[in-house]
């Protein structure tokens, strides 16, 4: 019977599954780059055969690791050890994917035997002495997405490469990437007499602990460790599944409150027929568990489209492009039981409501229904045309759907004004130093990536029209307490630009080892002037301590270029620097010229800066993919809301027609409802975007990383949204009002 149920009302049964389906197909594709991740590390670092790994402590990621080269030959010398291998590791821009991530060996390390080459020749072949350019292993995932064959070349960054080899690891992690000689990779990366990692491997496994012992006394600011513990310490997967939730709990909030709208709405439908079976002996548990079994089989039924909607899409990414390590082979058990566990509560939470209002309906009143409300006596508004009144004679109704509307606007606006929040403190940090022009690394994939060559940086001091240029140096590490992480900031202490920081105690840093700290961070610290800090090993003495408005800034620190430089192994290089004009008029002019005569560099105006940034746009563009997803998802619970409530006011529209209504004012009726509906839930949504936002500002943890801008485009953005919904919602349901004949309506029971 319950089978039978949902199949009497295809379209409603249908609409349902298909909000659920989007809420899986998050979890599961989104998933699923999470896991590509986070497999992928632990399989390049178990699967390497190193009983041991030197790197950087308190790193977020294995590509911010940094340790000087010459390390190596001492390490090799030790007695416990048999081999040794630097990696260096990082992503790159493509002229075929925005991120790839690249790995750098020497051509005789024995960590290379895992690439097995299923064509061309490796980097100790003699052939590949003899290619014209650059060589490189491409893998096998990449070469096919990217449509490349041995022989071909491929841009990476701002230099060309010639492919000798496509190499298969079994890992989609590294089977998506791309291996070149150490040095040329450390040159790609701007990593200089610089690995993210040393490679250990012992003639004994049991002489872990003696070497351990000795190396933390010989290198203090570096940590040996096992290939697992190391792994465990990598953040990027940990963040993705962070992204992962946030998102597919978002379709699954909004699936999950159209399942129970639906559900609800097929109480009420059946009313009468609920009335009978309890007039002819069936107990209210029984009539609960029905609704109950409907609400868990339409769960399910969208778990499985779900889970089939992510296999084609990581499919098609699989065919098209590499996504750091996204593919069908990355759909983990756990991953599907996870994601049907999530829908099964959701089935159980969403229909718990609608199965206890349908178990308590009396037998003689549910009989006596007629169809159009609850059965219950409604007072009418003394306000409000015809739409207005039906959405009030329906109540319940109206507030779950103008609950998945507002919800829909409201993480839209929320998720838009951080967005906002951040380019707004990037162009502060960036006019705050009274520069007109800001400069990165030309075809960086990432900010933290850029490297600028100081030639480049004399070169833009050389330019007449220039009067102040400083260089900058930024990257993220962990706290002590690995609980958190920070900004640090380099900043040369002669230089123009760090006057911008408000110092409140102390003074600034007038040379190296000195560092200055946020007051958010001195105080998270309980550290003052005078006091020392270690940062991953190196010890700085607190000279001053500043206060800044953009927050991330605030709960960072600075300390002198030089002393940044040796910390991210990037020696006479910055990530940026910024440039102050004698004539500012002429910004534009300068920024043409840059742009023009210094290739690997990438110039543009402070105010313009933060927007033009790789970050930003990849920002942009998941803005761009969950604001369509949650319209997809509000949208199908919209068109639910009103396709029943067309079918339930068949008889009513039946009359209307019959009164003399044409079709175009029973349109307009239905789509007048719509628009109501979607009015009131941009006011929704607008209140829930400040309760959300207001929420964040007010847990510190948040507060010092996340910042909010409101424009009016947002507003505007959010009404238009809530517009949408309502015109995609209600149109169909209004077409299929206009085309019932009075005849048959009136039939209808």
């Amino acid at each position: 019977m319950v089978l039978k149920n949902l199949l009497r009302r295809k379209a409603r049964t249908i609409l349902t599954i298909l909000a659920i389906s989007m809420g899986v197909m998050a979890i599961i594709a989104l998933g699923s780059m999470a896991v590509g991740i986070d497999e992928g590390y632990g399989s390049m670092l178990s699967g390497s055969k190193a009983d041991l790994i030197l790197h950087q402590p308190n790193t977020m990621d294995v590509s911010l690791s940094g340790v000087d080269e010459e390390i190596g030959e001492r390490l090799l010398s030790m007695p416990e050890v048999e081999q040794i291998s630097g990696m260096v590791e990082g992503y790159v821009k493509t002229d075929a994917s925005p991120y790839v991530f690249l790995f750098g060996y020497p051509a005789d390390s024995f960590l290379l035997d895992r690439f097995q080459l299923i064509e061309g020749v490796g980097f100790s072949d003699p052939l590949s002495k003899r290619v014209s350019g650059k060589p490189v292993l491409l893998g096998s995932a990449a070469a096919e997405s990217f449509k490349k064959d041995v022989g071909d070349t491929i841009r990476m960054g701002s230099s060309v490469y010639r492919i000798i080899g496509i190499y298969q690891t079994g890992d989609a992690f590294e089977d998506g990437g791309a291996v070149l000689e150490l040095l040329e990779a450390q040159t790609l990366l701007g990593k200089n007499r610089q690995v993210s990692l040393f490679y250990i491997k012992l003639k004994n496994p049991e002489l872990k602990e003696a070497l351990i012992e000795r190396a933390s006394k010989i290198w203090p600011k570096y940590v040996v460790s096992g290939t697992n513990d190391f792994a465990d310490t990598q953040m990027m997967g940990d963040m993705m599944y962070v992204f992962v939730w946030m998102i597919a709990g978002l379709a699954i909030l909004l699936g999950g409150i159209g399942m129970m709208n639906a559900q609800l709405m097929s109480v009420v439908d059946r009313t009468r027929e609920i009335g009978v079976l309890r007039a002819v002996g069936w107990k209210s548990r029984r009539v609960l568990w029905m609704i109950l079994q409907e609400s868990i089989i339409v769960c399910m039924l969208g778990g499985v489209i779900g889970l089939a909607l992510a296999w084609g899409i990581l499919w098609l990414i699989e065919k098209n492009t590499v996504m750091m390590g996204m593919g069908t082979s990355s759909i983990r058990p756990n991953l599907i039981f996870n994601a049907f566990m999530t829908v099964l509560l959701m089935g159980i939470v969403g229909g718990l409501y609608p199965a206890y209002r349908a178990s308590k309906l009396q037998p003689i009143e549910a009989l006596r229904y007629e169809g159009g409300t609850t059965g219950k006596k409604v007072k009418r508004l003394p306000f409000g045309g015809l739409p207005v009144q039906n959405l009030w004679q329906r109540a319940g109704r109206t507030f779950l759907t103008l609950l998945v509307i507002a919800v829909t606007v409201g993480s839209i606006m929320a998720l838009e004004s951080i967005i906002k929040g951040m380019s707004n403190q990037l162009t502060e940090f960036a006019v705050g130093a009274d520069a007109q022009i800001m400069i990165r690394q030309a075809n960086i994939a990432d900010t933290s990536l850029s490297a600028i060559d100081a030639r480049d940086g004399a070169k833009i001091s050389a330019m007449p029209e220039v009067e102040h240029i400083s260089g900058m140096v930024f990257t993220a590490v962990m706290t002590n307490n690995g609980a958190s992480f920070m900004i640090l900031l380099g900043y040369a202490p002669n230089e123009y630009a760090i006057q911008r920081f408000n110092v409140v105690e102390g003074e600034r840093i007038n040379g190296n080892h000195q560092i200055m700290l946020g007051r958010r961070l001195a105080e998270s610290l309980k550290k003052g002037v005078g006091d020392s800090i270690d940062v991953n090993g190196m010890r700085f003495r607190i000279k001053g301590v500043y206060e800044s408005d953009v927050g991330w800034e605030d709960s960072g620190a600075v300390i002198s270029l030089r002393d940044a430089q040796n910390f991210l192994g990037r020696p006479r290089k910055v990530t940026m620097y910024s440039v102050k004009l004698v004539d500012p008029k002429q910004a534009e002019k300068v920024v043409d010229k840059i742009n023009t005569n210094i290739p690997d560099v990438y110039a543009a105006l402070s105010g313009e800066f933060a927007d033009q940034m790789p970050d930003m746009e990849s920002m942009d563009g998941m803005m761009g993919g969950i604001s369509f997803l949650a319209i997809l998802v509000g949208g199908l619970g919209v068109m639910n809301t009103m396709l029943m409530s067309v079918l339930e006011r068949t008889r009513e529209i039946g009359v209307l027609r019959a009164l003399g209504w044409r079709r175009r004012q029973v349109l307009e009726m239905i789509i007048t409802e719509s628009l109501i509906l979607s009015g009131l839930g941009a006011l929704g949504g607008i209140l829930i975007a400040l309760g959300l936002t207001q929420l964040m500002v007010s847990t510190p943890a948040i507060a010092d990383l996340v910042a909010f801008q409101w424009t009016a485009g947002i507003f505007i953005r959010a009404i238009l949204v809530a517009l949408v919904l309502g015109l995609v919602g209600g149109l169909y349901p209004a077409y299929r009002a206009t085309k019932m004949q009075p005849v048959e309506a009136l039939r209808y029971e």
